[in-house]
């Protein structure tokens, strides 16, 4: 594989050095403005760290692994040369990158990413976008040594795939956390709750869409449960509120099935 260079020191840094160190193709170097984080990611691979950027190595690909705002500004800042660079995010358009990047691409992994979570890349869906033939053939191989299956997805598209991962992803998880507290208000701890969520989960990957396994108050129209529960959260308007949109959200949802 051409040499690469990771550039940041986010989770999917961590992650993406991890997982090409365990291929055997471990990045040549990183570089990140946080020197504590980027020394922790260089190690992972034995590789060199730098926080400077004129000690930015030569390589074939670059890869920005770093907030969408960052990707703009930092890129201008960096001379690539000829080689090819590819932002990581999302919702983050491949015109993003600036007129001096020669080759511009995107390698956008679906899933969430935690420092010290090795991931196996054979498992995640990878989706690609390039400039030219260059980039995408920089970012594919970049897959194939991550042993990862990867599709071509245009900005506009990828976009609204990341809202829908926000959805399943980060709002989900965040509802994992207000039913912690919920059940915090109870004396129980999140324990309790761990075997539903594993039960959820596993039922909405099994069937062939996640409304066939819908249940609760909200797809019955329980209208006594629902007032309820939003007399036990009066105290709490901001999940009540929640709690009777996504209600009402479901029961309109379940009545066009």
């Amino acid at each position: 594989m051409t040499d690469t260079v990771i550039i940041g020191s986010s989770n999917l840094a961590w992650v993406l050095t991890d997982a090409l160190t365990r291929r055997g193709n471990p990045p040549k170097q990183i570089l990140a403005r946080n020197t504590a984080e980027g020394i922790k990611v260089a190690s992972v691979a034995g590789c060199a760290f730098t926080s400077d950027p004129a000690a930015l190595e030569p390589a074939g690909l670059y890869i920005l692994a770093v907030s969408d705002r960052a990707i703009p500004s930092l890129a201008a800042s960096l001379d690539f040369g000829d080689a090819v660079v590819a932002h990581t995010a999302g919702s983050t358009a491949l015109s993003a990158l600036p007129g001096n990047v020669k080759h511009k691409a995107v390698f956008y992994p679906l899933q969430t990413f935690t420092k010290g979570r090795g991931m196996d890349f054979a498992d995640i869906p990878v989706f690609l976008e390039g400039s030219d033939e260059k980039a995408l053939a920089a970012v594919r191989e970049l897959a194939g040594a991550l042993g990862a299956g990867p599709r071509e997805l245009d900005s506009e598209k990828r976009a609204v795939l990341h809202a829908a991962a926000v959805f399943a992803c980060n709002f989900t998880n965040y509802m994992y956390s207000v039913g912690e507290e919920l059940a915090g208000d109870a004396g129980l701890d999140f324990g309790v709750l761990k075997p539903l969520i594993s039960e959820t989960a596993a039922k909405a990957v099994a069937a062939s869409s996640p409304l066939e396994t819908q249940t609760g108050p909200a797809i019955r129209n329980d209208f006594q449960t629902k007032s309820l529960h939003c007399e036990l959260l009066r105290e709490k308007p901001d999940l009540k509120n929640i709690y009777i949109n996504l209600s009402k959200s479901i029961w309109e949802t379940s009545k066009k099935i």
